[in-house]
């Protein structure tokens, strides 16, 4: 498969992105109420929506990044989840975000939740992604908090991409096959 930029056609637009995540941000201040968060965003489709989010929170923010894959280069998952880099500071105690570009098959979300939970012993735990695609879950897993549902597309753009192309792009598209 092949996609092309002219070929995209547009899911969700810069302006509906940027008011979601400021709805979300108010959600999370309210939930926070100024107590200081580790956000941990999920790279590297996660980046460009972590970054937005985080600027809207009014509270103090310590970022983390780890890289956690469950694609190659096709846009089927592989099945497995391939813990690149996941080194985290110490979250005892501490109110923990995870911000994941999307939960869709759930293995790599619940990869990452189990792994908070027998890991850490933290305050609060709160998991937020830009997109649920729930019609293609595999494991019972779900955002606490997510932006959009997005029925079964492969889509790109503003952090997803295909085959590392796509991420710069301002809106979520998707091509039709």
């Amino acid at each position: 498969m092949e996609i092309k930029l002219d070929e995209l056609k547009v899911l969700y637009s810069e302006e509906e992105i940027h008011s979601k995540i400021k709805e979300l941000a108010k959600t999370l201040n309210n939930i926070y109420k100024g107590e200081e968060v580790v956000a941990i965003c999920v790279l590297k489709g996660a980046v460009i929506f972590a970054t937005d989010l985080v600027r809207e929170l009014d509270m103090p923010v310590q970022m983390e990044f780890i890289r956690l894959s469950s694609y190659g280069s096709d846009t089927q998952t592989s099945g497995k989840v391939n813990a690149v880099d996941i080194k985290l500071p110490d979250l005892n105690n501490k109110n923990v975000l995870i911000i994941e570009d999307i939960v869709d098959t759930g293995l790599t979300a619940k990869f990452l939740v189990d792994f908070i939970h027998m890991n850490f012993h933290v305050k609060t735990f709160n998991f937020c992604s830009l997109l649920d695609k729930k019609a293609t879950r595999k494991v019972d897993v779900k955002p606490d908090y997510y932006c959009f549902d997005v029925d079964d597309k492969f889509v790109v753009g503003y952090g997803l991409d295909y085959d590392g192309y796509f991420r710069n792009l301002k809106y979520i598209g998707y091509k039709e096959f």
